[in-house]
């Protein structure tokens, strides 16, 4: 059985690349401190554990993809998309999206004080899909061919790259989906 994703709206299809349109959505996020790979083992222990009943009801989420992640603040990614810096000391986001359906009244507050609910609003994301690790020469090229195709589609980017992973760690590196997304202007 698939684990479910957001829905998207698919406006623009060009091979890898695409321009899609998510509704307004609810994520659990965290900010972790260190380097993109160790942020994003941390992020994913703090967030799992909210979903699998570290919460005021005790209750189990249902686990979604993809597993986002960008730099904090709002920086543009140098390197990667979004997770690998050079140096240490940097924080990053991690997020889960919510179950369709979710909404900040129905969800169990978490127990963690690091978790924290938000509102995302309806997005227009440009994406480059492609398989395999997360190598930090894969991710800059990736991130630089998405941004060649947002400026040469006279789209404006209107934040920071992010990378989403959909698949679990055991899954044959050949196997793996990721994507770097960067919003973009409606």
């Amino acid at each position: 059985m698939a684990t479910p994703e957001p829905p998207f709206t698919v406006k623009m299809m060009e091979g890898d690349f695409s321009v899609r349109d998510y509704p307004a959505l609810i994520v659990a996020e965290v900010s972790v401190e260190g380097d993109r790979s160790s942020a994003a083992s941390k992020g994913f222990r703090l967030l799992a554990g909210y979903i699998f009943g570290g919460n005021t009801r005790k209750a189990s989420i249902a686990m979604t993809t993809p597993v986002l992640q960008e730099p904090a603040g709002g920086a543009k990614i140098v390197m990667t998309a979004p997770v690998l810096q050079s140096g240490g000391g940097k924080t990053w986001k991690v997020r889960f999206v919510m179950p369709e359906g979710s909404t900040l009244e129905n969800l169990p507050r978490p127990i963690s004080s690091k978790v924290r609910l938000l509102a995302q609003p309806r997005t227009q994301m440009a994406v480059v899909r492609f398989s395999g690790l997360i190598w930090p020469s894969t991710i800059a090229a990736k991130t630089a061919a998405l941004e060649d195709f947002v400026r040469s589609h006279h789209l404006k980017s209107i934040g920071p790259a992010s990378l989403a992973q959909y698949n679990p760690p055991w899954t044959l590196w050949f196997l793996r989906r990721n994507e770097v997304m960067i919003p973009v202007a409606p």
